[in-house]
């Protein structure tokens, strides 16, 4: 059993690690107007990222891309997570937002649909939560009803990231109401300007980010869109949730990386009372927990990236990871905060960004409550 990274993946990291000090933490606060990232400021990384070899990692080879394993991934986006040049989610340096689901299309649909994606020529969305169904996605109630050569979907979708500049969204709706999550839910490739759909509210958060509510009134879709099989939709969208349970815990570990530097940084060198908050036991002990929470998080990501990259079965640990990765990066936010103190709360930091990011990224790709269901569940079945 080694422990110890591969040295090419060592190597991947520090040249991210280099990359993010010297060309993206210069440009926090200076990036984003209006929670979205200013188009030269986007360019100039992507040209960055691309002569370093850092483009379209996440795309198997035969599709053009590098096809790095999941590890390496991680490696990359533990990284980045150290950052908040970019906004929370959407946005990457790394190349466009190919959803793995996209995948598992035609030949067909892949020009039309896939391929456009990697070439950043059209963009996707993922529309499955719903005023009543977040997570608990077998209570949905859009609908797909078949009609001869195509379905006819009617519903509503919420908290729709990304919904405003998508060409098409990767809708999940039911076939089969009355199987629920175990056989009746399906996917489709919507072209977002199809009669019928509408953008009806954009939410404004406590992020950057404003999602969208979608209203699909008798949206005819050609039976050719459906991904997969009838029925299967569920099943692809976890596959895909749980490699971004795994994507969203590597982030929350660059970011308690990032909150330790911060907060023992500042500690040394803010005075009270004739001397540095660094001797100070209070502050001590909110470094020493994130200093550890650290090191077990990293043990965690690294092996659940690598059991996936194995084949093997890891959504168990991809639950695991995600909670416990987005609590300790919030706790560790919320410290570095309080380390702060008043300048923390300011936007002349990036602290109290952090800090709201990583509240929101307790409530994505499931919810600690839902997490800790799960987990339980399995303890008991394991149970004599």
């Amino acid at each position: 059993m080694d422990f110890q990274l591969p040295e090419e993946l060592a190597i991947l990291k520090q040249t991210v690690r280099r990359f993010v000090d010297k060309e993206m933490i210069p440009l926090e606060g200076k990036s984003l107007e209006g929670g979205k990232i200013k188009p030269e400021i986007k360019a100039a990384l992507d040209a960055k990222a691309q002569a370093l070899g850092l483009w379209l990692i996440d795309v198997p080879q035969e599709f053009g891309g590098q096809g790095l394993g999941l590890l390496a991934r991680s490696v990359v986006w533990e990284e980045l997570g150290r950052t908040v040049a970019l906004p929370t989610r959407g946005v990457s340096i790394t190349g466009p937002d190919v959803r793995p689901i996209l995948y598992a299309l035609s030949d067909d649909m892949k020009e039309k649909y896939l391929y456009p994606v990697i070439r950043g020529e059209k963009r996707c969305c993922f529309a499955q939560t719903e005023p009543d169904a977040g997570s608990d996605p077998g209570s949905m109630r859009t609908t797909a009803v078949r009609d001869g050569d195509s379905y006819l979907i009617n519903g509503v979708k919420r908290f729709i990231t990304g919904a405003d500049e998508a060409d098409f969204a990767q809708v999940m709706a039911a076939t089969d109401r009355e199987k629920g999550s175990r056989g009746g839910i399906s996917c489709f490739l919507v072209d977002m300007d199809t009669p019928g759909i509408r953008l009806t509210t954009q939410y404004r958060t406590f992020t950057e980010e404003a999602p969208w509510e979608i209203v699909f009134e008798d949206v005819v879709v050609p039976a050719n869109h459906l991904v997969g099989e009838e029925g299967g939709g569920f099943r692809l969208a976890q596959q895909w949730l749980g490699v971004g349970r795994v994507k969203q815990a590597a982030r929350a570990l660059g970011v308690t990386e990032r909150c330790l530097e911060m907060g023992a940084a500042y500690a040394k060198q803010r005075i009270t009372f004739g001397r540095p908050l660094a001797d100070r036991q209070a502050i001590q002990w909110m470094l020493a927990d994130a200093a550890i929470a650290v090191h077990g998080a990293r043990l965690m990501v690294y092996q659940a990236a690598s059991r996936m990259d194995e084949g093997g079965d890891a959504r168990l640990e991809a639950y695991m990871t995600k909670l416990y990765c987005t609590e300790m990066a919030w706790r560790a936010a919320d410290d570095c905060l309080q380390i702060h103190g008043g300048i923390g709360l300011t936007t002349d930091l990036p602290v109290e960004r952090i800090w709201r990011d990583q509240r929101s990224h307790m409530i994505t790709e499931g919810t600690p409550e839902i997490m800790r269901m799960v987990i339980a569940r399995t303890a008991l079945r394991a149970a004599p």
